[in-house]
């Protein structure tokens, strides 16, 4: 007698929807592997990125010389906010910093926000038409905040070279933070190569960290769903609901303060020790 099929348990549930949908056709979960390309993070990522590339493109067109509609006066809100605060950070030219940091603000909060779509309403629809993994929110996956973080820092590093000339950024590599002695040089460049790499990680983790414990904490509030009692479907509605309004205030915090730490290490390139 065949084995009768089993609704899957807590941890099945879990372990299926943290679950990459890869190019290697195996399971693969929160683990950075560079042979591997997460397709789900990639389509979203980029879908989500096209979006937000329309947004400020809908909202350059709608610009008249008159009073600007509410969408037009919200986008120019953000963007004069946003250079404000570059301008406060950055001590240069901050005519493409500003853009920039928007642009991170903007697309991540998108992909944040996709944590608020239904646990199951994506990946059911995914597997009616053969896809049997899908994770949609990109942040929640080390790779993608990994990757935006890697490129805070090469924006860093080159605005280091260009600010200070590769003389000047080398000979700081070396001349700081206990002064420019030979007997030194080994212990400040190996200070400021941590230095790099912390906050490198740093920023990357913060953003993951904070997305994926809130996207297995939807799921954990899903599994109360399926207990098919009164007292659960309750538990399900009041608590999916108040912490949905609660990470809406996540959503936007966690953006904020990637924009501003990006600010930040750039600014800090644009000075000297």
């Amino acid at each position: 007698m065949a084995a009768e099929s089993h609704a899957p348990t807590a941890t099945e549930y879990i372990v299926h929807h943290l679950t990459q949908l890869n190019n290697s056709g195996k399971a693969q979960t929160n683990i950075i592997d560079f042979s591997l390309f997460n397709v789900d993070t990639l389509f979203y990522s980029v879908l989500l990125a096209v979006l937000t590339g329309w947004v400020f493109r809908a909202a350059a067109n709608r610009v008249t010389s008159g009073v600007p509609g509410r969408f037009v006066g919200a986008v120019e809100s953000l963007v004069e906010f946003v250079h404000e605060q570059a301008r406060s950070i950055v001590h240069g030219d901050v005519s493409y910093i500003a853009p920039l940091a928007l642009t991170v603000f903007i697309w991540i909060v998108f992909m944040n926000t996709m944590d608020l779509i239904p646990v199951d309403l994506l990946p059911t629809l995914g597997q009616m038409v053969g896809i049997h993994y899908m994770r949609i929110v990109p942040t929640a996956d080390l790779n993608a905040t990994m990757a935006m973080s890697l490129v805070v820092l090469f924006a860093s590093l080159y605005y280091g070279i260009k600010i200070k000339h590769p003389g000047g950024f080398l000979r700081e590599l070396v001349s700081a933070p206990f002064g420019a002695k030979l007997v030194l040089a080994p212990f400040n460049l190996a200070l400021q190569l941590i230095e790099y790499a912390a906050k490198t990680v740093s920023l990357a983790m913060r953003l993951f960290g904070n997305m994926f414990a809130g996207e297995l904490l939807f799921m954990l509030i899903a599994l109360l769903g399926a207990t098919a009692t009164w007292w659960g479907f309750g538990l399900h509605f009041l608590t999916g609901l108040g912490w949905s309004i609660f990470h809406i205030l996540i959503i936007v915090l966690q953006a904020f303060i990637f924009m501003m730490l990006t600010l930040v290490y750039i600014g800090q390139a644009h000075e000297g020790h």
